[in-house]
């Protein structure tokens, strides 16, 4: 069994124990008035999991003080991290943040995909030998002084940010290539802790079953995309095959690689991500190229009953799905 299948299998195995194993008893549960409840479940279900994951790091922190995360589009992987690193200062280790985007080489050296752009997902987009040399020198004591990189003029710039490791502190990254070995060929891969983060969860309904994972992640980034950067739905859904293009490519053949494998599912997600998909997906007009995946999102959501406006405000503002709908605070 793969970690993947395991922790789908430690999902499904706690949604029986609890008694939701399918669309049709989740919506009896809002139907019955305990939604809010269930909201209060998933989330302490949650924090006991980057508790868990905490534990493991502080264990392994004498060997292991690089924390390295990744998982495909639209999994968390912000907020997990965040809370990960919150359960870390409960066992008082002090993370430090490192962005894998400060590392990227100069806009003249990045490679071009088939089509002659820009290809920013490579791992040739990262400029591999100086992120190792500034690596190896944290890991010795040495003092460092952190690049910047500046996406409108194409280079790094150096602002006086320095960083040493100290005593109980732990380098934190997060981002596409972070499981690949190849990024950090020069560090002892025994001496990094490797998270791998995704929405595992699949709920079986009438006669479907929701076996993928990625129609989940698309609505997310449906209502995130829509909220955060002014994208229509329907750029979103002409996008998705270039997202999952550059997972197959750059995230999926590492994820067995992880140490960790955290599943960021609630199952309350699809309750709350049909009260704001919904009305996004009824906008894409037949004549549109997106106009079939719309359909068949919807036709999916029918099985589903939103959450109320009330029972939404009753989700935390440290909640993955704060990430997506808003309100979060961490």
């Amino acid at each position: 069994m793969t970690k993947i299948e395991a922790a789908c299998r430690e999902y499904s195995d706690w949604c029986s124990a609890i008694g939701i194993d399918t669309l049709e008893k989740l919506k009896k549960i809002q139907e019955d008035g305990r939604a809010i409840e269930l909201i209060n479940l998933c989330e302490a279900r949650q924090e006991r999991k980057y508790a868990e994951i905490a534990n493991q790091i502080y264990w392994r922190k004498d060997s292991a003080r690089i924390v390295m995360m990744s998982g495909p589009s639209s999994s968390g992987k912000t907020s997990s991290s965040l809370r990960i690193a919150q359960q870390c200062r409960v066992l008082g280790l002090s993370p430090k943040v490192i962005e894998l985007d400060n590392y990227f080489v100069d806009r003249t050296l990045t490679p071009r995909d088939e089509n002659g752009n820009y290809d920013f997902e490579a791992l040739e987009c990262m400029d591999i030998a100086f992120l190792n040399k500034q690596l190896n020198d944290l890991l010795e004591g040495k003092e460092v002084e952190l690049p910047r990189f500046n996406f409108l003029k194409g280079h790094r710039v150096f602002e006086g940010r320095t960083l040493k490791l100290e005593q109980g502190d732990l380098l934190f990254m997060e981002g596409i290539h972070a499981l690949n070995p190849q990024l950090t060929p020069s560090i002892e891969q025994n001496n990094i802790f490797k998270i791998y983060i995704s929405a595992l969860s699949a709920l079986p309904g009438g006669e479907k079953i929701h076996n993928s994972t990625t129609d989940k992640r698309l609505l997310r980034r449906i209502v995130r995309d829509s909220r955060t950067r002014g994208k229509s739905p329907e750029d979103t859904i002409l996008g998705w095959p270039s997202v999952r293009r550059g997972e197959t490519l750059h995230i999926f053949p590492f994820e067995e690689r992880a140490d960790v494998v955290f599943n960021s599912s609630t199952l309350y997600d699809l309750p709350v991500l049909k009260f704001y998909a919904q009305p996004l997906l009824e906008s894409i007009p037949e004549s549109s190229e997106a106009y079939s995946k719309a359909q068949a999102l919807l036709e999916f959501l029918k099985l589903v009953k939103p959450l109320s406006e009330k029972e939404i405000a009753a989700i935390p503002p440290t909640s993955i799905m704060r990430e997506f709908i808003g309100g979060q605070m961490l």
